[in-house]
């Protein structure tokens, strides 16, 4: 749906490109168009996915992730383990500094630490196993644990939203639930505050005083992060049409997710490259809320499982090209190493509506309203959002589908109001597949409670077994925990898999040097 509002953004976005602002910028800024926009800036307060990826551009971590997603220094030295994993040692390396010139301190990271671990499904654990985290010096943290945590290293490289990014200890103060007041990081680029027009553009400036690791070829989020580019400006441009044409124009340089409507022209362009960058995929998820009816009622959360037929979804998405999808997928990316198809068989084969419809109203179900939120600016949020409306109807419920853009959605989901004075009952989201590629790391897979994140699944088995599974070293374990993870997922139904797709990158051949993963804005360069 294109409102005035997205218009007015168009517009503002195209005076962007006019040929005196191109000429004065030269080779010297990188014009990206992300999926849309950032709608909180702190990388902890907020679990999207384009926030994560805003967070990488301006602050850094003490690890990061590799392609073969293992952890690797990078802020950090390394880490030393004792007492058969009880007792870290962390080590920083020298010259870090923060954006505001104040140099990077162990308190500092110790502060951020323990903000991160209140708010992320890895950190939680983290923090629970934690008996003391201090600064010994301004280079040194100790962890003192109160029982084996081999996984630390991990921990620390986590490279899905909420980023345990480091900030200056005065921010890492600031209360979790509430977002921090001013953004320093201390990235390879640092953001422009006075240049970022919100629902606009965001831009960001190489921060001069980075240094780049000596060492590691950049994958992903580790490696040396080298910037080539003396600015890279964010262009919020939500129609499909507008961006498309704005890169076969050389307006813009690169296109984050372009729609599957323009993928054959943009193709057809010889000055642009159209790839998969990302080979861990998008994975499509329904979320339910489980604090109010009707999906408080793990019956009907399951009647949702057997109602969702994932092709009709990603063909919603990616079109009818299925080497750009994949179906039959559980909670973990296919041909991963916790794949698997635990539990699968409630939610295989085209859905049977009438018997749907019956067992809808034995499990309970009394015609409540049910809110389901949609995202105007996303395209395959708002793909999924048009699915699921019609499912949810054939299966005999009053549906009352409300679309607004992601950053209106993105407040909205976080309220724990009834739906009908400003709540919810149903939303949608697309998950990096590295985002969902373990247990621990898995956002959806959380069954803490009103603790949650939206959506607020309580499940204490699910619990139990992401415990067990953080609590074992040995792989065939962890493999046969993840088996039995998936299997009570599908039976709790803390959300819906949609299925995993593909999503092309699109940018001017004359960009080389592009990291797989999602987008980062180091090695990148212009030839």
């Amino acid at each position: 749906m294109i409102t005035r509002r997205t218009l007015v953004k168009a517009g503002a976005a195209a005076s962007l490109f006019a040929p005196s602002a191109l000429r004065a910028q030269a080779q010297t800024t990188l014009k990206f168009v992300p999926q849309t926009d950032v709608a909180g800036y702190d990388p902890v307060w907020s679990s999207a996915q384009v926030t994560r990826n805003y967070a990488y551009t301006v602050f850094d971590t003490l690890y990061g992730v590799n392609s073969a997603f293992e952890a690797k220094p990078q802020m950090a030295e390394g880490a030393r383990p004792d007492n058969d994993f009880k007792d870290w040692t962390v080590s920083l390396r020298p010259g870090l500094k923060f954006h505001d010139g104040e140099p990077v301190l162990a308190r500092d990271c110790v502060a951020s630490l323990m903000r991160w671990a209140r708010r992320d499904s890895f950190g939680q654990p983290l923090l629970n196993a934690i008996d003391e985290l201090s600064a010994v010096d301004d280079r040194t943290m100790r962890f003192r644990m109160k029982r084996s945590f081999p996984m630390l290293p991990d921990a620390l490289a986590k490279s899905t939203a909420n980023v345990p990014a480091m900030m200056p200890e005065r921010l890492a103060k600031t209360d979790p639930f509430q977002q921090i007041p001013e953004i320093v990081g201390s990235g390879p680029l640092r953001m422009l505050p006075s240049e970022t027009v919100p629902g606009i553009k965001i831009v960001f400036a190489r921060n001069e005083a980075y240094r780049p690791r000596d060492d590691g070829a950049p994958e992903w989020t580790s490696g040396r992060k080298e910037v080539h580019f003396d600015r890279v400006e964010w262009l919020i441009i939500p129609d499909a049409a507008t961006a498309a044409a704005a890169l076969q124009r050389g307006e813009i340089d690169w296109l984050e997710q372009p729609s599957s409507d323009y993928l054959p022209l943009l193709k057809s362009r010889r000055n642009i490259e159209v790839a998969i960058k990302d080979p861990s995929g998008s994975m499509g998820a329904l979320r339910m809320n489980w604090l109010h009816p009707p999906f408080d009622n793990p019956a009907i959360r399951r009647l949702v499982l057997a109602a969702v037929h994932q092709e009709e979804y990603m063909m919603a998405v990616a079109g009818t090209d299925a080497s750009l999808y994949r179906t039959g997928v559980g909670v973990f990316p296919p041909e991963t190493r916790f794949a698997s198809d635990a539990g699968m068989s409630k939610h295989a084969g085209p859905p049977d509506y009438d018997r749907i419809k019956r067992d809808l109203i034995a499990a309970g179900y009394k015609g409540e309203k049910v809110v389901v939120l949609g995202a105007a600016d996303r395209a395959a949020v708002k793909a999924f959002g048009d699915v699921a409306a019609e499912m949810l109807t054939r299966m005999g419920m009053n549906v009352d589908y409300q679309i607004a853009d992601w950053g209106t959605v993105n407040a909205r989901i976080n309220r724990k109001d009834p739906p009908e004075k400003g709540g919810w009952n149903m939303f949608f989201a697309v998950w990096g597949g590295i985002s969902l590629i373990n247990p621990i790391v898995h956002q959806y897979l959380r069954g803490d409670g009103p603790t949650n994140i939206a959506g607020w699944p309580s499940s204490p088995r699910l619990e139990e077994l992401r415990a067990a599974w953080l609590g074992t070293t040995t792989a065939s374990e962890q493999v046969r925990l993840a088996h039995e993870i998936q299997a009570q997922a599908m039976s709790d139904v803390p959300y819906v898999p949609l299925g995993q797709y593909f999503q092309p990158v699109a940018y001017l051949k004359t960009l080389t040097g592009m990291v797989t993963g999602f987008p980062v804005f180091w090695n990148i360069r212009r030839v």
